[in-house]
C-alpha cells in the first residue's frame, strides 16, 4: 500500500482568496443588523405587555442600529449606487439578493415605528409599523449568518448548520442587553428571560459548531478569532447570571449586565468574522476536508458494492 501523501499547495500558496472586507465593516454590519432585528421584536413583545418606555428604548436603538448597519455595508461596497444596483433585482437563490430587499422593506418600517413612538403622532400607523418591524426582524437579524454559510469559505460553509443559531442568539442577547442598559428596571422582567435564553443558544450553538467542524473548529479556537470567541463565551455567562440574579433589583447590575451581553455580542460576530478569514488563508481547512469527504464516499461505495452474506 502506498501512503496517503502529505497535504502540500502550491508554493504554499492559499487555495481561496481570502475575504477582503474590512472587519469594521463587515463584523460590525453583522452586529447591528442582528441587534436591530431582535431588537424590533423584543420592541413589540414591550409595547403589547405594557412596557411603554422599554418598547421606546428599543424601537430607537433598532433604528440606530439598522442605519449603522446599512452604512457599514455601503462604506464596504465602496459607492452607495452599489446598494441601489442590488435593488434591480429580486434573485430569492441569493442571500446577498434577499438580505438587500430585506433591509429596504425593515429599514423603513423600523424607523417609522422609533419616530412615531417618540413623536406620538398617528399612533395606529406606529402600531402597524412596529409589527412590521417585528415580522421581518427575526430575518435580519440572522440572514447574515445565511449571507456568509453561502461563500467558499471553510469556516462559514462548513458551519452552515449552526451559524444561523449562533446569529441569532447573538441578536437576542444584544437586544436583551440594550433592554437592561436603557429600560427602567421595573420593565425589563420578561427580558431578563430572553438574556439568559440568548446567551445560553449561542454559548450552546458555538460550541456544537466547534465540535461538528473538526479540524476546521480550531480556527474558532486560535489565534485572534479564538480569544474573542472565547470573551464572548465568559461575558456572555457573566451577562446572563447578572441579568438572571441581579438585574431586577439594581440599575447598576442591570447596566452592567447589559453591556456584557452587547460586549459579548460583538466579540461573537468578530470571532466568526476573524475565524472565516483565517481558514481562508490556510489552504489545509480547503483541501483536506475534501479529502476525507471523498475518502468517505469512496468506502462507503465500497461497503455498499461487497457481496451481503
Amino acid at each position: 500500500m502506498v501512503p496517503d501523501a502529505e497535504f502540500t499547495s502550491y508554493y504554499g500558496k492559499p487555495i481561496l482568496n481570502p475575504p477582503t472586507w474590512k472587519a469594521l465593516d463587515i463584523a460590525g454590519y453583522f452586529f447591528l443588523g442582528g441587534l436591530a432585528g431582535a431588537g424590533s421584536v423584543l420592541a413589540a413583545g414591550a409595547q403589547l405587555t405594557g412596557r411603554p418606555a422599554t418598547a421606546r428604548a428599543l424601537k430607537t436603538s433598532s433604528l440606530v442600529a439598522i442605519g449603522g448597519s446599512t452604512a457599514a455595508l455601503v462604506h464596504d461596497l465602496g459607492r452607495p449606487a452599489r446598494f441601489h444596483h442590488m435593488l434591480r433585482v429580486m434573485k430569492p437563490t441569493s442571500p446577498m439578493s434577499v438580505g438587500s430587499w430585506l433591509l429596504a422593506a425593515y429599514g423603513p418600517a423600523a424607523g417609522a415605528a422609533a419616530v412615531l413612538d417618540v413623536t406620538r403622532l398617528f399612533p395606529r400607523l406606529g402600531t402597524a409599523a412596529t409589527a412590521g418591524a417585528a415580522v421581518l426582524g427575526p430575518a435580519v437579524a440572522a440572514y447574515t449568518a445565511v449571507l456568509a454559510a453561502d461563500t467558499a469559505v471553510p469556516a462559514w460553509h462548513e458551519a452552515h448548520r449552526e451559524l444561523p443559531f449562533v446569529f441569532a442568539g447573538s441578536a437576542t442577547a444584544a437586544a436583551s442587553g440594550m433592554a437592561l442598559l436603557t429600560s427602567p428596571v421595573a420593565e425589563t422582567g420578561p427580558l431578563r428571560s430572553a438574556a439568559v435564553f440568548g446567551a445560553a443558544l449561542e454559548a450552546g450553538a458555538a460550541r456544537l459548531m466547534r465540535r461538528r467542524l473538526g479540524m476546521i473548529g480550531e480556527n474558532y479556537e486560535e489565534g485572534r478569532a479564538g480569544r474573542l470567541m472565547r470573551a464572548a463565551e465568559v461575558l456572555g455567562a457573566a451577562g446572563a447570571a447578572g441579568a438572571a440574579l441581579l438585574a431586577g433589583r439594581s440599575r447598576a447590575a442591570a447596566a452592567l449586565s447589559g453591556a456584557a451581553l452587547l460586549t459579548a455580542s460583538a466579540c461573537t460576530r468578530f470571532g466568526v468574522f476573524y475565524a472565516g478569514v483565517r481558514s481562508a488563508e490556510d489552504p489545509k481547512y480547503t483541501v483536506v476536508p475534501q479529502r476525507e469527504r471523498i475518502d468517505a464516499r469512496a468506502r462507503a461505495a465500497s461497503a455498499s458494492s461487497e457481496p451481503q452474506g
